[in-house]
């Protein structure tokens, strides 16, 4: 699934956004940035579990966690800004909660935009099995008039 290029992609925003939620949380609730990532490592798929110890070991050596985040693409070009914008103002916390709530409406757009694109396709191809079907119950019949003749 994370091969499907625009699957693959969406599956990242959702677990990213699930990443920067927990993480605001936590760090509205007083807990340092390094255990905090130790502790919200478990919500990544494996995929991008090494991405996020990457990031970790950036922080713990001084780097900035939007920089960190960035160079182990843990971030998307909107997030990045938003983490900036919090570096600079001092709320990681609350900022990681508003890119969270940013990709969690993206979700809910590109879940709807699916579900628009898929209902006519379903009923196309409802409309074919439903002819095929039709098609050929009356073919013996048609058959069977051919002969009589």
């Amino acid at each position: 699934m994370w091969r499907i290029p625009a699957v693959g992609e969406r599956m990242r925003v959702f677990q990213l956004a699930r990443l920067y939620r927990t993480l605001g949380m936590l760090l509205r609730g007083g807990i340092a940035i390094v255990p905090a990532l130790d502790m919200v490592t478990g919500l990544l798929s494996a995929a991008l579990q090494p991405r996020l110890l990457s990031a970790t070991r950036f922080i713990h050596e001084g780097t900035t966690i939007s920089h960190a985040f960035e160079t182990t693409g843990l971030t998307t070009a909107v997030a990045l800004r938003m983490l900036r914008v919090g570096e600079r103002a001092g709320n990681m916390g609350e900022m990681m909660e508003r890119i969270a709530a940013f990709h969690d409406e993206e979700m809910a757009r590109w879940a709807e935009w699916i579900t628009k694109l898929l209902g006519p396709m379903l009923m196309l191809v409802m409309g074919l099995v439903i002819g095929a079907v039709v098609v050929l119950m009356y073919l013996p019949i048609f058959q069977l008039a051919d002969s009589i003749r």
